[in-house]
This record gives structure tokens, sequence and C-alpha cells, in this order.
């Protein structure tokens, strides 16, 4: 339904936007390969998610696709946050970022539908529009080398540590993203 009357580029642009489009939340449940489509009922999920049903709408349109996990800090976002979230943010540990790369003309692009529009107001890189071809923005500064894993391999990407300081930290995070897109500072 989502590429009725597309085809090609066209068809993948869709795709993207409709997954770009789900507002960005950290659902801890929904970070594994068995419970991903949940987004579509709850219409809210991570990056984890997002790339996980992304590779398979994809691969669906015959695209060849690759898992990438980048390592990141949330603290990397300090002028984002709100003082409270900011003290947390300092605590987490490094987590891991979940994009998707796919084979088009003879390279693997990078795309990444993590950020919702209206996230992009407080600074949060996001790509507004895909022309199909290039690479989109990683909302993440990696901080190390990024992994390379097949989509049959999912079940070996890392999953995240939960801590009670995280399950605090995504909660108010999920509250703070949809006091923004509220039009609430």
């Amino acid at each position: 339904m989502w590429t009725a009357g597309k085809r090609g580029k066209a068809a993948m642009i869709a795709v993207f936007e409709k997954i770009r489009d789900i507002p960005y939340g950290v659902l801890p449940e929904l970070n594994n390969p068995m419970d991903y489509l949940r987004i579509l009922e709850l219409n809210m999920g991570s990056c984890t998610p997002k790339h996980l049903l992304m590779c398979e709408m994809y691969r669906r349109l015959g695209l060849e696709v690759l898992y990438v996990v980048y390592p990141y800090r949330w603290a990397e976002f300090e002028e984002l946050y709100p003082p409270t979230l900011w003290k947390l943010a300092q605590q987490m540990a490094p987590v891991n970022h979940l994009a998707c790369k796919v084979e088009l003309n003879g390279r693997y692009v990078l795309v990444d539908a993590t950020i919702d529009p209206p996230l992009g107001s407080i600074g949060l890189p996001f790509t507004a529009s895909w022309d199909g071809e290039s690479d989109t923005a990683l909302p993440v500064l990696p901080i190390g080398e990024e992994e390379i894993y097949y989509p049959d391999e999912a079940e070996l990407m890392p999953p995240p540590d939960l801590d009670d300081n995280a399950r605090t930290f995504y909660a108010g995070l999920n509250a703070y993203f949809q006091r923004i897109r509220d039009g609430q500072p």
C-alpha cells in the first residue's frame, strides 16, 4: 500500500518517507528481529525497528540491503536536551545506532530513516527530502567503526543495554520528543 502505483526509485523513496515519518521513540521491547513490526500498530519506534522494517520492505522491492551499526553516545546531543535529560545522558554508556545500506547502481548508499521531521526543529539531523540515490543524513556521530550485517544475521547484532538509568532516560526522552511534536518546548 505504501508503494501503490509506484515503481523503482519512486517506490523506494515512498518507503523511506513512510518509515521516516513514524515518530521516533525508544521502545526497547521492539529492538529485536521478532517484534519490530509492532511499530506499525504503536506508530513509534527507534532506529532499530525502523530499519528492520525498512530492510524487509526494500528486500520486497528486490533491493540488496545490509544493516550497519554505529556506536555513539547520547551525550553528544548536549545542546538539545533539557537539564534533567542532559544529566541522565551523561551517565549513559555508549549505545549502537542501526541504519541500512542499500545497493544502488553498484554501490552501497546509507539510508537512515530514524528521525521524524518534527524533531528536526530542535537540531536533530534528518533527511527532509531524499533523492533515492545519495547517502542520507546519519543522525549520530559514530565513536567507532561501523559494523555490517546481512539481513539473515540480524539476531547477531548487539542488543541494547537496559539498566535503570537507560530506562529512565528513554522514558524522559520519549516524553520530551512528544512535547516537541506537540509544539511545547
